[in-house]
């Protein structure tokens, strides 16, 4: 036990304490200890179920934060989180870290790899800290490494204070250089002038920040995916998890508290904006086949941005510059900013097209220069290739990728399975809310048929138990009893009415996985509660109610 454990004591393990309760109420949380040969660091990593599975639909680009710490000895609470496809913050993995050396380091990010199935990202997006940068060169080679733009703009504040005092200039232009530059050349020049402007091209802080340039200012990232397309702020400070949450003034004990909590709000967020998407309509701006497309597959925030360069695309025809074969060339600019001119090269057979201004690399969305090109070629619609499946409506149902979508197939893995049904039934339960709070009648009918689900669930999987119970038996004794006996003693219990046949027979088609089986309870907690007919009841009440109805039945 380090120092940091030995003065926190009760703190620490009320943390263990409560990791193995969550593994044992369900066998997908995941948590480790470090120890390295016997000599524990006391490193801790968690995620649950719901962090796996996230990472598995939006794990293409990551954020690492070590900056916040718990209680008045400084414990960095580390978290991996992402963006889900409302573009909100999405949790991957929590640690405590009570070493913070390069191994301890190496360690966090091998366990949580380990964790998420080692399913690597695309991009991280990490503090400055050299580090955290040594551990991701060891563990994540190939995985584009970003470093936070806002950490290094806020130490550009504070390390030259006296410039921007001076010169209230300075840091307009700073800002300039690093967000508006849409060529490494422009960049290249801005930069030069600007430190020859102000006298501070021996700066040894700039110099460094000038060293590392490839690794966060915007034009030289942008052949990478990471998700960003809100606004040309940085969305590193804004997309924060546990902000409100986390202070130097909670301590670990509360901060268990505070990680429910935070999980609680942000899958509510999640929950009403799924909603949102699949139960309005957005305001269409215009006649386009592609902007209805766009409406029927997009979340909604996601929606508006694709709207918004939709719309730019009237204001910045597309201009053929060249024409070679199946290639065709065009320059798109704003009316009077032809210098400022976007190249793009368009395929005519394969329907493809690439700008140089990378929006679709970066973001995911496509931009409108090659939006105008499309108009200019008479497409009329998306095609498949352009839309990411992670910014859609049915982002958590299948694989990632495109939207171009295989049948659905449940993966032979049991965790990822069990994932895979959770999902599918939480669509299914969102259309059902909204069809049943329309009217009292529906209402009432909803309620009834989530009863009788609640029974035939029931049913199923006390049977799944039972099966489970005598499988169990003859693994464990072994007593000359093969899987023929098995099956003939379940069809013996079968015979009966012809519905009880059929019962047992689906059971036997889809037995029940090892780790679902572990998460069976005699009474289920979800069962709905005795239907009271409606009689003055207002949609968005009726609309809570079978929310909270349909929550209990989804876990």
């Amino acid at each position: 036990m380090n120092s940091r454990q030995r003065i926190l004591g009760g703190g620490v393990q009320h943390v263990l304490d409560y990791l193995r309760r969550m593994r044992s109420e369900n066998p997908a949380f995941f948590y480790a200890v470090q120890d390295d040969n016997g000599s524990s660091n006391g490193n801790i990593f968690w995620a649950d179920a719901t962090a796996r599975m996230n990472y598995h639909y939006f794990g293409d680009t990551i954020k690492l934060d070590t900056s916040y710490r718990a209680n008045c000895y400084s414990v960095p609470f580390a978290t991996f989180t992402g963006l889900n496809h409302h573009a909100q913050p999405v949790l991957f993995g929590c640690a405590f870290l009570f070493s913070e050396s390069e191994t301890s380091l190496v360690w966090l990010l091998q366990t949580w790899l380990q964790a998420m199935s080692a399913q690597k990202p695309v991009s991280i997006t990490t503090d400055t800290d050299h580090l955290i940068q040594m551990a991701i060169a060891h563990v994540l080679p190939e995985t584009r490494h970003r470093l936070c733009k806002w950490s290094i703009l806020r130490d550009t504040k504070e390390k030259l204070t006296h410039v921007c005092q001076t010169h209230p200039t300075f840091e307009i232009e700073f800002m300039k250089c690093i967000n508006e530059a849409e060529t490494l050349e422009e960049f290249e020049s801005q930069w030069k002038s600007l430190l020859e402007r102000y006298y501070l091209t021996d700066n040894e802080f700039l110099q460094s920040i000038y060293i590392a340039r490839h690794h966060w200012v915007p034009v030289f990232m942008r052949e990478t995916f990471f998700g960003d397309f809100l606004s040309d702020e940085d969305n590193d400070a804004k997309n924060t998890f546990f902000d409100g949450f986390v202070n130097a003034s909670t301590s670990i004990q509360l901060l268990i508290k505070h990680y429910e909590k935070a999980i609680t709000i942000w899958h509510e967020k999640e929950f009403n904006a799924d909603l949102d998407s699949n139960n309005t309509t957005p305001i269409l701006k215009t006649p386009s086949p592609m902007e209805k497309q766009a409406a029927d597959l997009y979340t909604r925030k996601v929606f508006m941005k694709f709207q918004q360069e939709l719309v730019e695309t009237l204001a910045n025809p597309a201009t053929k510059i060249d024409d070679s074969g199946a290639i065709t060339t065009y320059h798109v600019a704003k009316f009077g900013e032809e210098h400022k001119a976007h190249t793009v090269r368009f395929n005519t057979l394969e329907l493809t097209a690439n700008c140089s201004c990378l929006m679709f690399e970066f973001s995911g969305i496509i931009c409108r220069h090659v939006l105008s090109v499309f108009r200019a070629k008479n497409v009329l619609t998306l095609p498949s290739q352009y839309i990411l499946k992670r910014w859609t409506r049915n982002a958590k149902t299948g694989g990632g990728g495109t939207i171009e979508e295989n049948p659905l197939e449940l993966p032979s893995n049991s965790q990822e399975s069990l994932t895979m049904r959770h999902n599918s039934l939480r669509q299914e339960a969102i259309k059902f809310v909204e069809e049943g709070a329309k009217s009292i009648h529906s209402y009432n009918v909803a309620m009834n048929a989530l009863k009788e689900a609640a029974k035939k669930v029931s049913a199923a999987k006390k049977k799944n138990t039972d099966k489970t119970q005598v499988t169990n038996m003859v693994n464990g004794c072994n007593q000359g009893v093969d899987e023929g006996d098995i099956d003939q003693a379940d069809s013996g219990q079968s015979k009966g009415t012809s519905g009880e046949e059929e019962g047992n027979e689906e059971a036997q088609q889809d037995p029940v996985d090892k780790e679902s089986a572990m998460m069976i309870a005699e009474e289920p907690a979800w069962y709905p509660l005795e239907v009271q007919p409606l009689d003055n009841m207002q949609n968005t009440e009726g609309r809570k109610l079978l929310d909270g109805q349909l929550k209990r039945l989804s876990l």
